[in-house]
């Protein structure tokens, strides 16, 4: 079978062709620190038993705090949570300053208003290419009313 060379910038433009919600994953580090990410890359994979998974980069500031973890929490972002999204995404050494967060059932961060939260226990770690796949045995869900935020071709949509 010929090995085929697939240009990262076509393969990019292809992903991003996909509308995504928006999440903030969170962690509470070994340091006793939350640690948080803006993460698209958020699936859920079965309902008997209740697991999702979420993608790290190996070389996001976070994916350490991530391998360490033994639960993490997935933030879905409503339409006005942009804001939120931007800050979880930038290199701002301590995202959560001045935030409302609560820790969770599971123990990781749960920030305030999101549109939906999922916490978890991390079932398995799966290495995969150049990210982790963490999957998640979900063990609690709280859903409030709201429109989510969307990311389709590198653009916010149904922001507010």
């Amino acid at each position: 079978m010929e090995d085929l060379k697939l240009d990262p910038n076509l393969f990019r433009r292809a992903c991003g062709a996909f509308a995504t919600g928006i999440t903030v994953a969170t962690v509470l580090g070994r340091d006793g620190k939350p640690h948080g990410l803006t993460a698209n890359s958020f699936s859920s994979v079965s309902l008997d038993p209740p697991l999702v998974l979420i993608c790290v980069a190996h070389k996001a500031a976070t994916h350490g705090p991530f391998a360490s973890a033994h639960s993490f929490v997935i933030n879905i972002l409503g339409s006005n949570q942009k804001d939120l999204s931007v800050r979880f995404a930038s290199s701002h050494p301590n995202r959560f300053e001045g935030l409302d967060w609560t820790l969770g059932e599971v123990g990781a961060p749960v920030l305030s208003n999101s549109l939906a939260v999922i916490q978890c226990h991390t079932k398995r770690k799966i290495a995969a290419g150049d990210h982790t796949i963490f999957l998640g045995e979900v063990r609690h869900a709280e859903v409030r009313e709201g429109k989510p935020l969307l990311y389709f071709a590198g653009n916010y949509l149904g922001t507010r």
